[in-house]
């Protein structure tokens, strides 16, 4: 008897774990992803995304478009702004140049680790500068 009741709190544990996970919506996949990982998380997916917004110095609508029924949403989907297909673009220049000359293998999950990155040109702006700054805005060397 004393056996049974050692295997009743953690079998009615694990339970209650199952039956809360399937009452959790399932996580929604990205849909339309042409250069990320078709297998990629949904938190690996918002890392990314966060990552390009400081990159840039962007909220989420500098690339993605408004849904067309409820403008309050986004649509993470549509191809609308001619900048997500930039960013998409600006994402395979900066794997050629890091599988060219940064060889420095994959992560754990098979992702190339990328040496350049927008934030390399970038440094948090939109636009990229397409010169280093003149001597009036250059710090000062003592």
């Amino acid at each position: 008897m004393q056996l049974k009741k050692a295997y009743l709190v953690p079998l009615s544990l694990l339970l209650a774990a199952t039956l809360c996970s399937l009452s959790l919506p399932p996580e929604e996949k990205a849909k339309n992803l042409k250069v990320l990982p078709k297998n990629i998380s949904h938190d690996d997916l918002m890392k990314e995304m966060r990552a390009y917004n400081k990159a840039l110095g962007v909220k989420c609508d500098y690339c993605h478009a408004k849904q067309a029924d409820n403008p309050q949403k986004m649509d993470f989907a549509s191809d609308a702004k001619e900048e997500k297909e930039t960013a998409r673009e600006m994402l395979k220049m900066t794997n050629r140049i890091n599988k060219k000359f940064f060889k420095s293998g994959k992560d754990e999950k098979g992702m190339q680790i990328m040496t350049v990155t927008c934030y390399t040109c970038h440094n948090g702006q939109k636009e990229p500068a397409s010169k280093p700054a003149g001597p009036e805005e250059a710090p000062r060397q003592h």
